[in-house]
């Protein structure tokens, strides 16, 4: 069978039913695999095809047959990856396994990337950089998801310049959901996005078909051309 549309995978978190609201009594203690529909709704509106990766998959066993990846938000990264001690409690360390393992199994296959918030933190993590653990600034959940926070200066002559080029310009307004930023930059990544107060809000990877940015472009208005990226560039994958 031959798709038309190229798949994009896609992973969540995983939750027991005692943390949703309505999964009571005996289903109170099953695992729930989730995440926002904003990212396969993008997917969705840029012609893409998104295809959940449950917890428990071999990830090598779904990637030949995926075209695109979407890295999304959520908790934070566990420091003992990148050599540092913890700070905070709230980590997921089987979620930090299987997307680390399916970022690198897409760099060997060739698979474009987009990373969005922790998608940009588990990028540099797996590519050798360090993360701030707390940044409260930047964590905004006093205000609505949609709402421009502060701008970002998207440098010339980057993939996320051509992206938002026509729209943005240099300077576009973004959301902030995130407590933890880029400290010392991955291995063969380039900065693409700041913040004013020098925080790294964008980064691609020399030679590959990656981009991650850090704030949410799933919960801005309208349809956000980054995900137009990632379905053209699946949609040429799964034609070579």
């Amino acid at each position: 069978m031959t798709h038309t549309a190229p798949l994009i995978g896609l992973p969540g978190r995983r939750k027991t039913g005692s943390q949703i609201q309505g999964f009571e009594g005996p289903l109170s203690g099953l695992d729930i695999d989730m995440y926002l529909a904003d990212y396969s709704r993008g997917v969705i509106d840029a012609g893409g095809i998104p295809v959940h990766i449950p917890m428990d998959l071999d990830v090598g066993l779904l990637l030949p047959h995926l075209h695109g990846i979407l890295l999304p938000g959520g908790a934070d990264v566990h420091p003992s990856r990148y050599g540092h001690d913890p700070e905070g409690t709230a980590y997921e360390l089987d979620r930090d396994e299987l997307e680390l393992t399916l970022l690198l199994g897409a760099l060997d296959l060739e698979i474009p990337v987009l990373g969005v918030c922790r998608g940009l933190q588990i990028l540099n993590v797996a590519t050798g950089g360090t993360l701030h653990q707390d940044v409260p600034e930047h964590s905004r959940y006093d205000i609505p998801v949609v709402d421009h926070v502060h701008d970002v200066h998207i440098e010339s002559g980057t993939r996320l310049s051509e992206i938002y080029g026509s729209t943005g310009g240099s300077t576009m307004g973004v959301n902030t959901l995130h407590h933890q930023t880029v400290d010392q930059l991955g291995n063969d990544l380039t900065v693409t996005a700041t913040a004013p107060d020098g925080t790294i809000e964008g980064v691609e990877m020399v030679g590959h078909d990656v981009i991650a940015v850090q704030w949410h472009p799933e919960m801005l208005d309208g349809i956000d051309p980054i995900f137009a990226w990632l379905v053209e560039r699946a949609r040429s994958n799964m034609a070579s």
